[in-house]
């Protein structure tokens, strides 16, 4: 719990937006942005890499579920004007492409 009685998972959970491509493509050309599977729950993998927890954070990697975005994604979220379910881990800003409703 932080000074506003909220959980960490739930304090994550309210900062998660949408971001456009275009206010995303900084962060990418500064390598900060983590791109997270779609069968993932994005404010579980947000809250393991708040706490620092190495082991699932390495599970996920060598898996491939989570990984630094890449090139060819970027190239798709820029061809489509794709905006990006994200919340901000200092610094890393961790983003999942899912269709948003």
């Amino acid at each position: 719990m932080d000074e506003s009685g909220l959980s960490l998972s739930t304090r994550l959970n309210l900062e998660t937006g949408r971001i456009s491509w275009k206010e995303l493509q900084l962060f990418f050309a500064k390598g900060q942005v983590i791109e997270i599977a779609g069968h993932l729950d994005l404010v579980n993998v947000a809250t393991a890499f708040a706490q620092d927890n190495a082991q699932q954070c390495q599970i996920w990697l060598e898996s491939g579920e989570v990984c630094r975005a890449t090139d060819d994604s970027a190239r798709l979220w820029a061809q489509n004007d794709s905006h990006l379910w994200a919340v901000v881990v200092a610094p890393w800003v961790l983003v999942q492409n899912r269709l948003v409703h």
